[in-house]
């Protein structure tokens, strides 16, 4: 039987994001912005042409990414920002505790069939920015959200099985 390949992109409305070594996701995850690489330009002459440049690769940086969520009673993301955050400790002197505050992500997309078609590790990552609550509207029915902002070393496409295609058999006959 011929190999099916689907032409048509994924939808950017499938998808889910877990802590690396969790098997849970974690809750109401609705918004994460784009995932970014870019490489800085060094730009240099050679010797024996003054006129010209040339380009090589320089510096690779990864752009922050942003997770929006609905307030829940969940308290992943809190629990999370924490960890870099000062605290008043019971002396009344302030201490932070970077114990474990960078952890790995994971990002699946699934297909319309609700297979997994593609996997993201996003690694190191820590909470730089933490909105427990945006604005609150008593004239507004809109959602209360939380969002995190979370900075990382990078980011690398996982190998996944190319999702399952449905089987047909001919039963005529």
């Amino acid at each position: 039987m011929p190999e099916v390949t689907r032409r048509d992109p994924f939808k950017n409305f499938r998808f889910r994001v877990k802590f690396s070594g969790e098997t849970a996701y974690i809750a109401g995850i609705s918004k994460v912005s784009g995932l970014t690489r870019t490489t800085e330009v060094i730009r240099h002459r050679d010797g024996g042409d003054p006129g010209t440049s040339r380009k090589l690769p320089g510096r690779t940086e990864y752009e922050a990414i942003t997770l929006q969520r609905g307030c829940t009673i969940d308290t992943a993301f809190e629990e999370w920002a924490n960890r870099v955050w000062s605290l008043k400790n019971s002396a009344g002197g302030l201490e932070t505790s970077l114990k474990d505050f960078r952890r790995d992500l994971i990002i699946d997309v699934f297909d319309e069939g609700g297979q997994q078609v593609l996997s993201y590790s996003v690694h190191d990552c820590w909470v730089s920015e933490y909105h427990g609550l945006h604005e609150l509207d008593a004239g507004s029915n809109a959602v209360a959200f939380e969002r995190i902002k979370v900075e990382h070393h990078g980011w690398v496409r996982e190998h996944t099985d190319p999702p399952q295609q449905p089987q047909f058999t001919d039963t005529a006959g």
